[in-house]
């Protein structure tokens, strides 16, 4: 008896050894490094949101080709943010010759009269989609001799929302969004923004898809980053 329950021992002994051989290793945790996966700002943004939120930045344009190719992936950030996580958007326009400062201030105008987050995507969509608001030419991949202009921009907004597209060229060239367009670009200025997209986290840390090494990993970058500055 004592020599049977000695085999089963050894039996049971190995094949509790294979089980655990045979079990896949956990997924090591990234080893994020700080001035090669992500940046501190040189000169840190205050949020002026209230203790204990942390702001998501996307800094964006609605003619820039990788922002678009980014859209499903920036979703996707934005549903797996906790709670205290806040999330805006702040338009570039360092590349006019793809109408960026055009779409700068189209975005800017949009936030002055509130409609500018139930547009976000229908705006991509003008751009890359239907091509309502192209800024290159259907087949041949280059460059329109005439860009989409405000006035474009305008009654654009206005089959989207019923804003008259007067006053939304009214307001776009209001103080009001005169200073926000403004601000941006001293924010940009100050988060040493070169490409897009980026995102800007709690106004101190500068991610990009390159430095992150890919759009997924750089979900869960951010997403580190947000869980950083919530401790």
């Amino acid at each position: 008896m004592k020599a049977f329950a000695r085999v089963m021992a050894l039996i049971l002994a190995v094949s509790f050894a294979g089980a655990v051989r045979a079990q896949p290793p956990a997924a090591a945790a990234p080893n994020w490094v700080e001035g090669r996966n992500y940046v501190l700002v040189a000169r840190p943004q205050a949020t002026n949101l209230p203790r204990g939120k942390v702001l998501v930045t996307e800094v964006f344009s609605y003619g820039c080709p990788a922002c678009n190719q980014f859209r499903p992936y920036m979703q996707k950030l934005v549903k797996s943010l906790p709670p205290n996580a806040v999330v805006d958007y702040v338009p570039a326009s360092f590349n006019p010759s793809e109408d960026w400062p055009m779409f700068q201030l189209a975005y800017v105008t949009a936030q002055n009269l509130g409609i500018a987050d139930r547009t976000h995507e229908a705006m991509y969509d003008a751009v890359w989609t239907t091509g309502e608001l192209a800024t290159t030419d259907a087949g041949a991949n280059t460059l329109k001799s005439h860009m989409p202009s405000i006035e474009d921009a305008a009654r654009f907004y206005q089959k989207q929302t019923g804003v008259p597209a007067a006053k939304f060229l009214e307001t776009s060239k209001s103080f009001g969004v005169d200073t926000a367009v403004r601000h941006d670009e001293d924010l940009m200025k100050a988060y040493a923004i070169d490409r897009t997209p980026t995102v800007i986290v709690n106004g101190k840390y500068r991610v990009t898809v390159q430095e992150a090494g890919g759009p997924t990993q750089m979900l869960d970058l951010v997403s580190f980053l947000v869980h950083k500055e919530s401790q």
